[in-house]
């Protein structure tokens, strides 16, 4: 019979004290697969009912975890582990999509799961950013021997560096959504290593850095990232420059990237900083977009807002700092 009669007839096999027909129902639902509409209707009734039998034990086995807090996040951390060190492309996305939608806030399952510990997540991040360091250091060795290293996984250095890059963006993703992700604006803004590498690596390699700037860009541009002006500063002042060289190839490799949103994003994220700071990066672009056009991110409408607020509006700037 369908689980839900079944629910229905142990239901009424209770409420007239109906001994054989309540143990027939047990040992049925103890055996058969349960939808979730089934298995809520089950919660609610075995919250208004007690059965005292050795099936309906097994049934609330099913129907609750026995597992702490502790071992729910351990879990959490197990899963994430995994997925970024998974070498099966295939495997790793769908992984990452599955989990993702298990630990992200809009989840249906969210309620059952207690806050994600930060300092998990974090130190995955590290050991991916350390992991990207050594990779471009390879590049580098690569480049100057001609050719780019294959190791023993098979996998070419380009797909070892966009693996690495994904597994950030996707943890990233992780953090913005559970609104973590100030802390990560400060790790991404302090990659000296990086930025040093990005100079002098090959712009086929190089701009994977940049799909992780094109993600704090824009979250900052879409008001999903709040943080600190400084950690807003150095972070722009950082990467805006690597963003701008890596423009043409982002455009080319996209890898999910929209262009249009990534370029207002860029521009709203600049308009966040003082206007002296916005000056210089303005000016940065401007002279950009002047040699490469099509090559840079437009960011004329951001300019002109910049201009606007500069310029003419200049005698109300004045009047307030007089004041």
């Amino acid at each position: 019979m369908p689980t839900t009669t079944s629910s229905a007839h142990l239901q009424v096999s209770a409420g007239i004290v109906f001994t054989k027909g309540v143990l027939s129902c047990l040992k049925y639902l103890e055996a058969v697969p349960w939808s979730e509409e089934e298995e809520e209707k089950l919660r609610s009734l075995f919250i208004k009912v007690k059965f005292d039998d050795e099936t309906a034990r097994d049934i609330l086995a099913r129907l609750y975890s026995q597992n702490s807090p502790d071992s729910q996040q351990t879990l959490a951390r197990e899963l994430v582990w995994s997925i970024t060190t998974s070498i099966d492309a295939n495997a790793r996305n769908e992984l990452k999509s599955l989990v993702k939608s298990l630990l992200c806030k809009s989840s249906v399952y969210e309620k059952d799961y207690p806050d994600l510990n930060k300092e998990d997540i974090y130190v995955v991040c590290q050991s991916c950013l350390d992991a990207l360091v050594s990779l471009f250091e390879e590049a580098i060795c690569s480049d100057t021997s001609g050719k780019l290293a294959k190791k023993e996984t098979g996998k070419s250095l380009i797909e070892r560096i966009s693996k690495q890059v994904d597994n950030i963006n996707w943890l990233l993703e992780i953090l913005l959504d559970r609104q973590m992700a100030e802390e990560f604006v400060e790790m991404w803004a302090g990659q000296e290593e990086l930025l040093r590498v990005h100079e002098t690596t090959s712009p086929m390699v190089r701009y994977e850095l940049s799909r992780v700037s094109a993600m704090l860009f824009t979250a900052i541009g879409t008001r999903k990232l709040h943080c600190r002006l400084q950690a807003r500063l150095r972070v722009i002042q950082a990467w805006f420059g690597p963003m701008l060289l890596d423009f043409g190839w982002l455009q080319r490799c996209r890898k999910g990237l929209d262009m249009r949103a990534l370029e207002e994003a860029m521009g709203h994220a600049l308009l966040t900083l003082p206007l002296q700071q916005q000056y210089k990066l303005f000016m940065e672009w401007f002279h950009c977009f002047s040699k490469y056009s099509t090559e840079c991110p437009n960011l004329s409408k951001a300019f002109q807002i910049w201009w606007r607020r500069s310029f003419l509006r200049g005698s109300e700037t004045y009047a307030i700092e007089s004041r």
